[in-house]
């Protein structure tokens, strides 16, 4: 899991077939048929790694994770235009900066990790998913950007890009769905967690290149600083957080959140029961759902 999210491994880590299975040169049922091939002849070799068994069986589960995603568009296609949860219409859309779209857009944010994704995007047309997670996590929490108008960005920039899982995933790291843990990841912290070294800051950020390793992911608070051609951070993070989660967490109190979380939970949570305690403990839930008329975890 970490070399998939690691921006340093992820390009060898994963499978890359998300660009063919978006443009249909690879049919999604001939993935998983070779998936299953695959995880059969690993079982019968006793000299096989036996990591290669969670690794094959977690890859199968994401195949069926991707027709999910793309069933939740089918039954709802408003969500690439309309917030998911209805009680938190509102939230976002009336506070538009585009100084800070344009800055998030050519990776000028004056934060490293953020601005290295971005160009790498930019010149490649592909990003590993924690990545991209981080991209829209910033643009909608910590620049407070409403969710719509980077979306589209993405979506022309992505080579593999996929309406269902795209829309839903820039709803659910915006913290629009309800039924998600809202998260906000920190860009310094992953910059520190993904790229300790600052390799793949440096790749993509050649201003940096001569910035000491113990400054590469906050580059203001290098003594030398002021020579480089990149800029100061476009946001203090820890008070953009704390604000976002602020807001969200106000909006999420309403009377209308509860009722508008049930519904979408009815909607597009999965019906299989084993898919079902996953995406319950990814969003930080309990294994079992509420009883009707209960409160929501």
């Amino acid at each position: 899991m970490r070399e998939m999210s690691s921006p340093l491994s992820a390009e060898a880590s994963c499978s890359r077939l998300s660009a063919p299975l978006a443009f249909g040169t690879v049919s999604l049922r001939e993935v998983l048929q070779a998936t299953r091939v695959r995880l059969a002849q690993v079982r019968g070799d006793p000299d096989a790694d036996p990591r290669w068994v969670r690794s094959l069986r977690s890859y199968e589960s994401r195949l069926h994770w991707h027709c999910h995603f793309l069933q939740r568009l089918e039954s709802q296609p408003d969500m690439e235009f309309r917030t998911l949860n209805r009680a938190l219409d509102g939230l976002r859309e009336h506070e538009w900066n585009p100084d800070f779209f344009d800055r998030w857009q050519h990776g000028q944010t004056g934060y490293p990790l953020i601005d290295a994704c971005m160009r790498m995007l930019r010149e490649t047309g592909w990003l590993n998913f924690r990545m991209r997670a981080l991209l829209v996590s910033f643009a909608t929490q910590h620049l407070w950007l409403h969710w719509r108008q980077p979306g589209l960005f993405l979506a022309r920039e992505w080579l593999d890009n996929e309406p269902g899982i795209h829309w839903s995933q820039m709803q659910m790291q915006s913290s629009t769905v309800g039924i998600n843990r809202v998260r906000i990841y920190s860009p310094t912290r992953q910059a520190r967690e993904q790229d300790p070294d600052g390799v793949f800051i440096r790749r993509w950020l050649p201003e940096l290149a001569d910035v000491p390793t113990d400054f590469i992911h906050a580059p203001w608070e290098w003594s030398g600083a002021g020579r480089l051609s990149y800029p100061p951070p476009i946001v203090n993070e820890q008070e953009a957080g704390r604000r976002a989660r602020a807001r969200i967490s106000a909006a999420r109190a309403s009377p209308a959140f509860e009722a508008e979380a049930r519904r979408i939970y009815a909607k597009h949570g999965s019906r299989k029961k084993a898919d079902l305690r996953a995406e319950r403990k990814a969003q930080g839930l309990p294994d079992k759902p509420p009883p009707p008329g209960g409160p929501l975890p």
